[in-house]
């Protein structure tokens, strides 16, 4: 008890040297010690890998500190994002914080803040630890799935360039795990995931990725599984990823023969599709067009 509430002071003091009081500004000088201080002894390591034995109000502390000191910057240099590049296994041990209850937030919140940087990202990216967020999104507890999915979802549009080298270099792994999430059963992840798919194929940065995904059949007939969904939220969100495919002028071969084989059933699900939705022009526009460009397919 008496070390808890001395490492809960040490904490107090150290956060307002960093963010400073109230009344008075953090001292540059004093700063740039603490800071040095932190890099030098691995205080910064030390806390994240005990951040289970501190207690709630000191977690809030480490992670306001952690973040604080992130953010800090001499000139153009971070010479926090330069420490954490040359020692990755500080954002492991935050990634790994998810298989936590007590520290999982808290270690979302340190990995968002990481995330902002883009050598950071590209850490986390392109490591083989990238594909447990797979596992961290799918958790029962929810607060924890939905943190992870917040990550995850960041890590995937932030650094546009970024992430588009990242998906066409491990397209076939990264889209493997990512169908997966497609058939949960949990709601949320099920409709988060859509919709990040959405996002992800519609970003123009993404270029090469949507060809891709839209040239294979099977990833169109998920879609068109998903607009029977019976959650119209999920339905709307496959409506979205569907209305590529079909809005596409070079469809593949294998697409065209699908959408030809159930072109009749097609337009007249789409013409009943979510008909209360009619306050939402763009929706209506968007339908009626697909209805067109399904009505007028010739056979090749």
């Amino acid at each position: 008890k008496q070390a808890s509430e001395e490492v809960s002071k040490s904490l107090q003091a150290m956060k307002e040297i960093l963010c400073g009081t109230t009344d008075k500004e953090p001292p540059t000088e004093i700063v740039a010690q603490l800071a040095q201080e932190l890099y030098n002894s691995g205080l910064l390591v030390t806390l994240i890998a005990n951040l289970q034995l501190i207690d709630f109000e000191g977690k809030k502390d480490v992670s306001q500190i952690f973040n604080n000191i992130l953010r800090r910057q001499i000139g153009t240099r971070s010479p926090t994002v330069e420490y954490i590049s040359a020692h990755p296994h500080i954002l492991f041990m935050l990634l790994k914080g998810y298989e936590s209850p007590n520290v999982a937030l808290r270690c979302g919140i340190m990995l968002r803040e990481c995330i902002r940087h883009e050598p950071l990202a590209k850490i986390i990216l392109f490591s083989e630890q990238f594909r447990d967020f797979f596992k961290y999104v799918e958790m029962s507890t929810f607060d924890i799935a939905s943190d992870a999915f917040a990550t995850f979802k960041d890590l995937l549009t932030r650094h546009k360039l970024l992430v588009a080298e990242f998906l066409e270099q491990n397209y076939d792994a990264i889209f493997e795990d990512y169908e997966k999430l497609l058939h949960s059963e949990n709601y949320v992840t099920k409709r988060q995931s859509l919709k990040l798919l959405g996002e992800l194929i519609l970003d123009r940065h993404n270029f090469a990725i949507m060809t891709k995904y839209i040239s294979k059949p099977e990833n169109l007939k998920l879609m068109m599984n998903l607009l029977r969904d019976k959650s119209p939220n999920i339905q709307f969100e496959a409506f979205h990823v569907f209305k590529v495919f079909v809005a596409s002028p070079n469809k593949t071969q294998p697409i065209v023969e699908i959408l030809l084989k159930n072109q009749p059933k097609l337009i007249e699900f789409l013409s009943n599709f979510q008909k209360e939705r009619t306050d939402d022009e763009q929706f209506t526009d968007e339908k009626n067009y697909l209805i067109k460009q399904i009505r007028d397919l010739k056979k090749p």
